[in-house]
């Protein structure tokens, strides 16, 4: 069977039925009319996303330093010296990119979730290179954030291989439409990256439950690593995940966005980051078009009084596989 809708992919005019929506619309129908240029740095820096999250009282990963002038490089010890494990990340970074995650050191050596180890002046170097703009977006010049590690919640294990998995959900006008996690695998470097090699897995908007899973946009049915069955996943604190995504409508002022959120043991849902031009390819987990949710959305008329809260429920009925 989904053999046969990946054919019907093939067709242009298939994909139009489907409700499947393409890279042009995406840009022009929905982020250009939706997302005001002015407040693209709110969600393009993470640094920036950081601060307004804490004003709106929304759980981020705690910050453990900047590095914002080369000078600073030479201090690096000194900030993380305290902490087991940390990542390092540039503040305008895209996909994943210059991410590097460190689970635990010795003071010498500092230990990737892959095994590979690093010396401190290997995360030196890195951070200059994000200093540099090897990372960012354009490649302009960066700050480095780095961050307390998340301590992601057992009911996960065997989906991701050695990476946090993370949680997209598509918000438009602030009611979530599409959701999908993002598993990572040896070959996206414990990144959960699905230009690299993770793994995605649409998710029933209404329960957060597994519908499908897709690697290289190929579908799969097992954890190409673990071995886990892909379809026995189910987010826990599902409802609270989708009112976290919804209220960024208002804290961000953006919409059309993609949230990425994990879930600390400890501390529950968290907020990643924000997307100002999130990707297409959570269409292919889920075997749906994203056109139709958005036009039952855009039918309701400009002028939406209704909370968060609402919104969660209004989308849970509509939009429930």
């Amino acid at each position: 069977m989904l053999r046969n809708i990946f054919k019907e992919y093939a067709s242009p005019f298939a994909l139009r039925r489907m409700g499947i929506m393409g890279m042009n619309k995406r840009n022009i129908s929905y982020i250009s009319r939706y997302n005001p240029r002015r407040l693209y740095p709110l969600v393009d820096n993470k640094l920036h996303t950081k601060r307004i999250s804490l004003d709106a009282g929304v759980t981020v990963p705690e910050l453990i330093g900047v590095v914002e002038y080369q000078h600073q490089v030479s201090h690096l010890w000194e900030m993380i010296k305290d902490w087991p494990g940390f990542c390092i990340k540039p503040a305008k970074g895209s996909g994943g990119k210059g991410i590097l995650v460190i689970e635990r050191h010795d003071r010498e050596r500092f230990v990737k979730p892959s095994g590979k180890e690093e010396t401190i002046g290997d995360l030196e170097r890195h951070i200059s290179n994000i200093l540099a703009g090897l990372f960012s977006l354009g490649g302009k010049p960066d700050v480095a954030l780095i961050e307390a590690l998340i301590n992601f919640d057992d009911v996960f294990d065997g989906f991701s291989f050695e990476g946090v998995p993370d949680t997209r959900i598509i918000v438009f006008k602030g009611f979530p439409i599409m959701a999908m996690m993002r598993l990572s695998t040896e070959a996206s470097d414990g990144k959960a990256n699905l230009h690299q090699g993770a793994v995605g897995v649409g998710l029933d908007i209404n329960t957060g439950r597994a519908i499908r899973a897709v690697q290289h946009n190929l579908p799969i049915r097992y954890h190409p690593d673990t071995g886990r069955d892909l379809l026995e996943l189910k987010v826990p604190y599902w409802e609270e995940m989708l009112s976290l995504a919804s209220s960024c409508y208002e804290m961000s002022g953006l919409g059309y966005i993609g949230t990425d959120m994990v879930l600390d043991k400890q501390k529950g849902p968290m907020l990643l980051e924000l997307n100002a031009r999130p990707g297409l390819a959570i269409q292919t987990a889920n075997g749906a078009g994203l056109v139709p949710r958005l036009r039952k959305i855009e039918k309701m008329g400009r002028d939406i009084k209704m909370t968060p809260e609402q919104r969660v429920e209004f989308s849970r009925r509509e939009f429930a596989v």
